[in-house]
């Protein structure tokens, strides 16, 4: 793999691009059936795991990063749990939820990977020199 010059060439904001889309989809559903509070904190869960590794990528330091990517795994989990609120209500098939759970689970364990190879670079960032 290349450098990675910008967010956008990093597998886990491309992931969680994808996770984006696919919630937009369940939140229609769940508006249709007047379940605006849970579309509306599907929707900001996931644009939050997208943000923060955007937001923390450009933050010029591993350890800003590093928080970033770690409020990135939060969300991921909080978007689980909410997908499983979304399934009990929508009843969607078990298919869309297991490749959801799969794409968080791909995002989260990237995002501790991506953590931990920060924690072993010596650039702490311009803001703590």
């Amino acid at each position: 793999m290349g450098r990675i010059i910008r967010f956008e060439d990093l597998y886990i904001w491309q992931e969680s691009l994808e996770v984006f889309k696919e919630i937009q989809c369940l939140a229609r559903e769940l508006d249709g059936l007047k379940e605006f509070a849970l579309s509306k904190q599907m929707k900001s869960s996931s644009g939050s795991i997208m943000d923060n590794i955007a937001e923390g990528f450009d933050r010029n330091g591993n350890r800003e990063f590093i928080q970033f990517l770690s409020i990135s795994r939060a969300s991921c989990a909080e978007l689980k749990s909410q997908i499983f609120r979304a399934k009990i209500i929508l009843n969607f098939c078990e298919n869309t939820k297991s490749n959801l759970f799969e794409k968080l689970g791909k995002i989260s364990s990237g995002c501790y990977h991506l953590m931990q190879h920060l924690k072993s670079l010596d650039h702490k960032g311009l803001k703590f020199k």
